[in-house]
């Protein structure tokens, strides 16, 4: 397929609102591809070369793409600054200083692999070479295509979707519905990776998925929990459970083996080189040939061995100075499910049998690599007292396991329940705290004009499934003076211009500045109320801000459907 080809794809794409729509355009175009270039057309039209797991990253940021269309179209960089002030979109830029001169008709594969080197470049005179190698490929394309291609390394594709919509795109590719999404998403959970999906899917179908196995090194999508009210509810709903500490850190998922190491957030990306001190104790502390650990990491601080709040925890996950912060926030790993081991898939297996594997596969004097401690009961009240327990350590509460139950990948079912204490709980209560994802804010008056910013809108995903996003709180108190301007900092660097076409806002709650679905705050809120106005009709009352959920994505955000739980569990 030509790119050209691919480009008017994006822009319908980029012109439509409509979910059904974006679907059938995606399946039409996923039709079209061939089973060669399908991987690198999902990858793409996601905005990237690759999935998150493997850790490709560009780095061109705003100041060396102005560069590069200086370099392109022989302009000042000035000229493209101004315009950049007045548009908001290097591409569209880029777009409008392309048209009238010369071009060619590369293909998909060709533009990939020039992006592929693109961002491969490594060492001295990296920068000066990427920047000549992308003007040379924007010279090489139609106008259209550059718009794309310019947006493309700076993570601003715009439009509007991930690989839930691609998955619901290859079902309606073979069907005309949406009917074989669920089994297509169950392939995706155990290997995630869009690309390789839809490669295998257009070789070989639905038949091609039923053999998929675990993969050493691509991410299994990690099971969720549900919420239920209180203990003798989760032992009504559960029946006998185990019953561990639910942790305030980082979720991990660890694929080991002797000679590589994969260390993988809750979004899938590749952390393996901000963690060498688990990596370490793993060469030490582990019973196995290979195998695939579900588990969490929290800070400890080293002469207490007090644990951390996730804040602290979270700046372990950085690119730089890694060897001071594990100094300064040591780390132990409490793993609390196994998947795999020694060839064996373990997704199936009980899990009582997975614990006692697990159990065997972490040596007993580990120090960073430990078994996270448990009971077995059929009792609320032992369930309601080890709850208790936890929360006077400083952990955030427990999790009940049903210990008959498989891993159930990616899936928010009753195999796993949270029960979290509230830090400010007043009124009814709710029995959770919601991830919501930040829309925008307004702007500030009073004391607040100083941080420029008086106000942030929040909302939640409208499905498990899709991506459109419903305001559910206006949030304008609960903030230190240094949440707002953190707050204010994070915004305006994945602001736009115009009104994310994924929100749905009432008009009278648009916020002065909009920003990209980027920004994820766990909120807390006494509880929640019937509305008129917001988009989700429903309300926080009094929310405030516990904190930056960095690990979370916005499609990891709650749902409608989980709030609207949360509304039904207040009492």
């Amino acid at each position: 397929m030509k790119f050209a080809i691919l480009a008017d794809y994006l822009a319908q794409l980029e012109a439509t609102a409509s979910r059904n729509q974006i679907t059938e355009i995606l399946s039409v175009l996923l039709k079209k591809a061939t089973d060669k270039e399908v991987d690198k057309i999902c990858y793409l039209c996601l905005g990237q070369l690759a999935p998150l797991y493997a850790g490709v990253e560009f780095n061109l940021a705003e100041k060396l793409m102005i560069k590069v269309l200086s370099r392109a179209f022989k302009t000042s960089e000035e000229k493209v600054k101004q315009a950049y002030k007045r548009l908001g979109d290097l591409g569209e830029i880029g777009e409008k200083l392309k048209v009238g001169q010369g071009k060619e008709d590369l293909s998909v594969e060709e533009v990939y692999q020039k992006l592929q080197a693109i961002a491969q470049e490594q060492g001295g005179g990296s920068v000066e070479r990427k920047i000549n190698q992308m003007a040379t490929l924007l010279n090489q394309l139609k106008p259209l295509a550059v718009r794309y291609v310019v947006r493309i390394p700076l993570g601003k594709l715009r439009l509007g979707f991930s690989e839930l919509t691609i998955l619901d795109a290859l079902s309606w590719m073979l069907t005309g519905s949406k009917s074989k999404r669920q089994e297509i998403e169950e392939a995706f959970n155990v290997r995630a990776d869009i690309g390789q999906i839809s490669q295998i899917i257009k070789k070989q179908g639905l038949k091609g998925l039923k053999n998929l196995k675990i993969q050493l090194g691509i991410p299994i999508v990690p099971a969720l929990c549900q919420r239920l009210p209180n203990a003798e509810e989760m032992i009504k709903k559960m029946g006998q459970v185990a019953v561990e500490p639910k942790y305030d850190g980082t979720r991990l998922q660890i694929h080991w083996s002797r000679g590589k190491v994969g260390l993988f957030t809750r979004n899938l990306e590749n952390v393996t080189l901000m963690f060498p001190d688990i990596v370490e104790a793993l060469q030490k502390e582990i019973k196995a040939k290979e195998a695939i650990f579900d588990g969490e990491a929290i800070g400890f601080e080293p002469k207490t061995g007090k644990f951390l709040p996730f804040q602290e925890t979270i700046k372990r996950k950085r690119k730089y100075q890694v060897d001071q912060k594990i100094k300064e926030i040591p780390l132990k790993y409490f793993a609390f499910d196994l998947l795999y081991k020694d060839g064996q898939d373990l997704l199936k297996t009980p899990f009582s049998q997975r614990r006692e594997i697990l159990a065997k596969t972490i040596l007993p004097v580990s120090i960073t690599i430990k078994v996270s401690p448990q009971m077995v009961t059929a009792k609320a009240q032992a369930l309601r007292q080890f709850h208790d327990e936890q929360i006077k350590k400083g952990l955030e509460g427990i999790v009940a396991k049903k210990w008959a139950a498989p891993y159930d990948p990616g899936r928010r079912g009753y195999t796993w329940v949270k029960l979290k204490q509230e830090r400010g709980k007043k009124g009814g209560g709710l029995a959770d705290t919601l991830d919501c994802v930040v829309m925008g804010y307004y702007k500030g008056r009073g004391k607040r004009a100083d941080f420029g910013i008086g106000g942030f809108l929040v909302g939640v995903r409208e499905k498990e499934e899709s991506e459109p996003f419903l305001t559910i709180s206006k949030i304008g108190t609960g903030l230190s003076d240094e949440q707002w301007r953190e707050m204010k900092k994070r915004i305006d660097e994945v602001q736009t211009l115009n009104q994310p076409k994924q929100y749905v806002v009432n008009k009278n709650l648009f916020p002065d500045v909009w920003c990209a679905p980027k920004i994820v705050v766990e909120i807390e809120a006494d509880n929640i109320t019937k509305s008129p106005v917001h988009t989700a009709r429903l309300a926080l009352r009094f929310p405030r801000l516990i904190q930056f959920r960095d690990d979370k994505s916005a499609k990891q955000a709650t749902t409608l459907k989980e709030a609207e739980k949360l509304y039904k569990l207040q009492g």
